[in-house]
């Protein structure tokens, strides 16, 4: 049986990242945390990568309907350059709908929910789509 592998996956955004854990060998992903960008996202993501002992750091990506490149996926691939230092290896999943589908899991937990709630549910749909196309 392989070594199960670790995942941080980061649902990055202008003032929140969205942050889920996962392994390969229950193939769960699960809502963790967000981090608020202001200044210190980067230290807190090397913490969590460390704490983690991540393999693998997913990152959403975003893009528009067509499938094309917008301003935030520029700003995306900008963040990401910035995590080569510490994390092992990087690797992009589509994020597409992915807010839209957290809050409305949210809302079918009849729980109040908060925005930072929307970006960590986020980031465990992209670390689940990822989890199911590559380790299923």
């Amino acid at each position: 049986m392989p070594k199960p592998i670790s995942l941080v996956c980061l649902d990055v955004g202008e003032k929140r990242i969205g942050v889920a854990v996962g392994q390969t060998s229950v193939r769960i992903a699960v809502p963790f945390d967000t981090i608020d960008v202001d200044g210190s996202e980067l230290q807190s993501i090397a913490e969590i990568v460390i704490k983690e002992k991540a393999d693998i750091l997913v990152i959403g990506y975003p893009r528009n309907q067509s499938g094309q490149a917008t301003k935030q996926t520029q700003f995306v691939e900008d963040f990401a350059a910035k995590l080569t230092d510490f994390a092992p290896k990087i690797v992009f999943q589509d994020e597409s709908l992915t807010s839209v589908i957290a809050e409305q899991q949210l809302i079918s937990y009849k729980r109040p929910y908060a925005k930072a709630d929307i970006d960590a549910q986020a980031a465990a749909i992209i670390l689940q789509d990822y989890l199911e196309a590559n380790y299923a």
